[in-house]
């Protein structure tokens, strides 16, 4: 029995041990708890929120760099803003929006997309400043007012004095866009609105200002404008002042009865003959009735009034309404405009220039401005219309034009520059030459215009600082060549250092030995010295003659160097020996000319040879002469073409006198048609 026990003990001793091992081996293979899944849940989507920021970020930075490549790629721009707006991500909105607008002020609908991403965000506010900024920039975009206006009633029509800031608002629009032709949706959005708070006296007020302004709805306006004053009391739509003076011209009209009041009312209504029952009620019961006849006769009055001013606004709109039809784009747009759109822009500036309304001139200067923001004619005739004007007024267009919508056009730059400089505002004249040519490097006549700015400024340190500085950035001869010659004239012309301006020239031709228009400059040099020295001038004679340049030139190189020894020679040993070298110089040219290089000869076939020989020698009839026949123009060969600008050394006769300027100056490339080297 005891051993039964002690068994039984040690089997439930062995029981436990394996429970608690069996425990122990439970607890370690258990789960994670419910902490450690939501951290690790965490960390997942951490992880992918930070992969898909990279990705947006990678595909976003792609649009970045097609714009940032190329500011003027309009696709590009829009792929960009349609990208953002998709991913719905204000920071990204804004920072592209703001860009996109740097360059293409005058897109009007993104402004309005602008100020919607802004709103459906919950900032009205934000989208407020955005139409604010938007209408600094097109203030024109009578679509763009009537946008903000109706933004501007929705979100603020429940603050205090919200009907006093929605008239500035209205009152706002048209000072700014009013007088656009095609304003007609905005002033009739104010009346409206004025009708609907049932101010009349106000609509009256903008019907007046209405019919005075040459829209293309205009006769729509008068008309509606008759039906207001018909459909309400004068009293109540006129002010005080206007309704009592036309009632009492109406009442003098009626006490002094003249026959011509029979024809025009009636004998019955001139004598004031009625019912006698109508006469007779007591004062207050018929007031309405009594006063109909007197209301029509006020509004017959007012509006015959106003006749004569609709007549006017009638004349004024045909005058333009030709041009208005031909306008076919109104709008900004990168894609260009056809010759005929052009033309009637200009004819119309013209014509409206000629009227000699300087508000409605500018007016038409905007709108053209829009449609034509990249043709620099118009922004620079726009400028200088304004010179007559307000000096402020045309540096803001030069401003607008160069800075946002022509940064890579040189003679608006180039006029820009000018007029700073007449204002003497040489540091901006300045900057604005260095913003083109940053923009367009390389350009001649940029790089001459900065140094003939500093000459004019007698900045001479600093013209022949940027003269050294071109030549050490110039990479082909044909430019080190034209700096050269300029900078020797500089240095001689104006800075009197002819030994300077010789070095200049020498340099050159060490880089190249064979270049004419640098040995004919180094021979000016020498024939301006004062006084002129002839042993230096015959050795640039001598040695141009043994450079490398082409026959024909030294010829006539040859024949100038005669020239000179027959005017300034000391010796005629010298002027003899010079005579036999040109003389050695024309027969080998004349030679040259008589024998080229490669004579062609043409081969006959073999059979044709034969039947010549068989058939012996064949004898052809002269062709008959005209003797009626005007003589040919003597056959020889062309004139030499210009080099660089500078015309070739006359080819007259030894001792003929030299032709007058002999030396044309660097041609510049053409300004557009009716403005002159300053653009303007």
């Amino acid at each position: 029995m005891a051993d039964v026990n002690e068994l039984s003990l040690n089997i439930n001793r062995k029981t436990d041990i394996l429970n608690r091992e069996t425990d122990t081996l439970s607890s370690n293979n258990t789960g994670p708890t419910i902490e450690e899944e939501s951290t690790e849940d965490d960390q997942d989507r951490a992880q992918k929120e930070q992969e898909e920021k990279l990705r947006k970020e990678t595909e976003l930075g792609k649009y970045w760099k097609t714009v940032d490549d190329n500011p003027m790629d309009f696709t590009g721009w829009t792929y960009l803003l349609q990208y953002v707006e998709q991913e719905s991500d204000p920071a990204d909105c804004r920072r592209a929006y703001e860009a996109f607008f740097s360059h293409y002020p005058y897109c009007y609908g993104y402004w309005k997309k602008y100020s919607d991403m802004e709103k459906k965000h919950g900032n009205p506010e934000k989208a407020k400043e955005v139409f604010e900024k938007g209408l600094r920039g097109i203030p024109l975009s009578v679509e763009l007012w009537l946008h903000y206006i109706n933004f501007f009633i929705t979100e603020f029509s429940s603050d205090n004095n919200s009907k006093d800031r929605i008239k500035k608002l209205y009152e706002r629009a048209l000072s700014a866009a009013g007088l656009e032709f095609r304003s007609d949706k905005l002033w009739d959005s104010y009346i409206a609105w004025e009708n609907m708070n049932g101010n009349l006296k106000a609509v009256t007020g903008i019907y007046e200002r209405l019919i005075r302004t040459p829209t293309q709805l205009y006769s729509h306006h008068w008309d509606n404008y008759k039906r207001h004053i018909n459909s309400h009391h004068p009293k109540e739509i006129l002010d005080i002042d206007t309704f009592l003076k036309l009632r009492s011209e109406i009442l003098n009209k009626s006490s002094n009865y003249h026959i011509d009041d029979e024809d025009e009312v009636g004998l019955d209504e001139a004598l004031q003959v009625g019912d006698s029952m109508e006469l007779d009620a007591p004062p207050g019961m018929l007031a309405t009735m009594g006063d109909e006849k007197e209301v029509k006769k006020v509004r017959v009055k007012y509006i015959e009034s106003r006749e004569t001013i609709f007549k006017q606004n009638e004349a004024e709109v045909s005058k333009r309404w030709t041009f208005e039809e031909n306008i076919r784009r109104p709008y900004f747009h990168v894609k260009p405009l056809e010759r005929g759109q052009l033309k009637n822009w200009r004819e119309y500036l013209d014509e409206e220039i000629s009227q000699g309304n300087h508000t409605r001139i500018v007016i038409l200067f905007e709108r053209c401005m829009i449609a034509c923001a990249l043709y620099e004619d118009f922004w620079m005739k726009y400028a200088k219309y304004l010179e007559q004007h307000s000096l402020d007024g045309v540096r803001s267009v030069y401003q607008r034009a160069c800075d946002i919508h022509l940064p890579k056009k040189p003679y608006i730059h180039l006029a820009w520059a000018a007029f700073e400089e007449r204002q003497d505002n040489y540091p901006l004249a300045r900057k604005i030459l260095m913003n083109i040519e940053n923009n367009v490097p390389g350009l001649a006549m940029v790089c001459m215009r900065r140094i003939s700015l500093e000459r004019r400024s007698k900045n001479h340190e600093a013209a022949e600082d940027l003269f050294q500085s071109y030549l050490e950035k110039a990479v082909s001869n044909k430019t080190k060549t034209f700096f050269s010659i300029k900078y020797a004239r500089y240095l001689q012309k104006v800075i009197g250092d002819t030994e300077r301006a010789r070095k200049v020239l020498n340099d050159a031709l060490q880089m190249d030995n064979a270049n004419e228009k640098v040995f004919l400059q180094l021979l000016d040099v020498e024939y301006q010295s004062q006084p002129i020295v002839e042993d230096r001038v015959m050795e640039t004679f001598s040695r141009l003659l043994k450079s490398d340049v082409s026959l024909d030139f030294k010829v006539k190189v040859s024949q100038r160097r005669m020239e000179f020894l027959e005017d300034f020679g000391t010796c005629i040993q010298k002027i003899s020996e010079a005579y036999d070298e040109h003389q050695k110089l024309v027969k080998e040219a004349n030679a040259k000319k008589k024998r080229p290089d490669k004579e062609i000869i043409v081969e006959e076939p073999p059979d044709k040879k034969v039947k010549i020989d068989v058939c012996g020698p064949v004898s052809i009839p002269p062709a008959p002469v005209d003797h009626n026949m005007p003589p040919l123009p003597p056959v020889g060969p062309p004139p030499p073409d210009p080099h660089y600008g500078y015309a070739p050394w006359p080819s007259a006769a030894y001792g003929a006198p030299m032709q007058p300027n002999a030396y044309p100056g660097y041609p510049y490339p053409a300004y557009p048609s009716g403005y002159n080297y300053y653009g303007y």
